[in-house]
């Protein structure tokens, strides 16, 4: 009997050997799989690395050009704002001249219509500059008229 069992004990040994080697190659397996993902990982590590400093020196890019640009849009708004000042008071004179243009042509109208006889008066010789102004401020009564009596 005692054969037997010594038998037996090999047997359970020699089955037990055998799922040690299987469990064995199994595991080489999966750490030769763990290993390559292992390699993988560091790989796609080592690029979100590269885009991560990629991405801060792109945004450092941005950063500056956002502060040249907010620099340079400060400076055109300054220019602009100086412009339309210097607009309203370009329109603000020339309304200015324009008032006192309609005041002087409004003046002479009723000059001449008071004094019927003076409308054909000659004009002094050697004042062709007077007829020409007197022509012209004519002429900026009428449109003036044509466009509502009042530019102002």
């Amino acid at each position: 009997m005692s054969t037997a069992v010594v038998i037996a004990a090999d047997l359970l040994v020699a089955v037990l050997l055998v799922a040690t080697i299987a469990s064995s190659v199994r595991l080489s397996r999966r750490i030769s799989g763990m290993k390559a993902d292992e390699a993988a990982m560091r790989s796609t590590i080592a690029d979100l690395v590269s885009a991560t400093e990629t991405a801060e020196r792109a945004v450092g890019g941005l950063r500056s050009s956002l502060s040249e640009c907010d620099r340079s849009l400060v400076e055109r708004i300054g220019v602009a704002e100086r412009y339309n000042k210097d607009l309203d008071r370009a329109v603000a004179a020339g309304e200015s001249v324009l008032g006192r243009i309609e005041g002087v042509v409004d003046a002479m109208r009723r000059g001449i219509g008071s004094h019927p006889g003076k409308a054909d008066a000659p004009v002094p010789a050697g004042s062709d500059a007077l007829r020409t102004v007197i022509a012209n401020a004519q002429a900026v009564a009428e449109r003036s008229a044509r466009w509502g009596g009042s530019a102002a």
